[in-house]
């Protein structure tokens, strides 16, 4: 590879799980490649946790396979990614590359709709979305926890919205795999989960500092909100133990 002149995506495997190397400068590229298309598209911000979940549970890892962008966001898959394979991976805060791919919609005019979250936490959401991104149009909202019998209008009404981005939140039966097993189900456009967007962008709750971020110590934050974070200790050997076993094995 060209160090001057990368390719503006390239696919590695980690411990057999795919993510993405996308330089910073090509990101914008990236993104309106896949607007483009004129299919769904779903992208996935992905954790060390994630990571680990794909490699004990088929759907997620399908899900994932089929994905169009993967982004890491864990300073443990830059490392590891390093370590297997030498190469250099670009890992984003979830909150910049949000604002990030919300940019690009708003710069060509395009369409968001919110799926998640509580009522009033989405419509501070949507009242801060339309504040920051003025081009950018809301063409539909609906709060998490919905009952089952009442997916089927959801659905409907994203379809005759056709949004260039569903951004999915906390609520959701299935959280993340909604996206997949609805896949077909869903208006084309691109599609994302991240958890806790949208009390950020309710200003309920901040995202981690750039040095925080940057130095990998988020965290620590995270085991202060619920100490059973602290446990992941234990998933986190087993990663380092993989790295290890696969390197002396040479199976990437």
């Amino acid at each position: 590879m060209d160090a001057e002149n990368p390719p503006a995506r390239e696919r590695i495997s980690l411990l057999k799980v795919p993510l993405d190397i996308v330089f910073p400068e090509q990101l914008t590229g990236v993104i309106n490649e896949l607007l483009v298309t004129g299919e769904g598209r779903n992208i996935v911000l992905l954790s060390l946790w994630d990571l680990l979940r794909a490699r004990r549970n088929g759907e997620y890892r399908t899900y994932l396979l089929s994905a169009s962008l993967i982004i890491p966001i864990s300073k443990s898959l830059v490392g590891g990614a390093r370590f297997l394979t030498g190469k250099k991976v670009v890992r984003y805060m979830p909150f910049d590359f949000i604002v990030q791919l919300l940019t690009n919609l708003e710069t060509r005019e395009l369409t968001l709709y919110l799926l998640g979250g509580k009522l009033q936490v989405l419509k501070k959401t949507e009242k801060n979305v339309r504040a920051t991104f003025p081009h950018l149009r809301v063409v539909g909202r609906h709060a998490g926890s919905f009952k089952k019998q009442d997916e089927g209008t959801i659905l409907e009404a994203i379809r005759k919205a056709t949004p260039s981005l569903i951004l999915v939140g906390q609520g959701i039966r299935g959280e993340e795999l909604w996206i997949a097993r609805n896949n077909t189900k869903l208006s084309p456009g691109l599609r994302l989960w991240c958890s806790d967007i949208y009390d950020i962008f309710a200003d309920l709750k901040k995202h981690p500092s750039r040095y925080i971020f940057e130095h990998g110590l988020e965290w620590i934050r995270y085991c202060f909100e619920s100490p059973r974070c602290c446990f992941r200790i234990f998933p986190y050997l087993y990663y380092k133990l993989l790295l290890l076993v696969y390197r002396l094995l040479k199976k990437e």
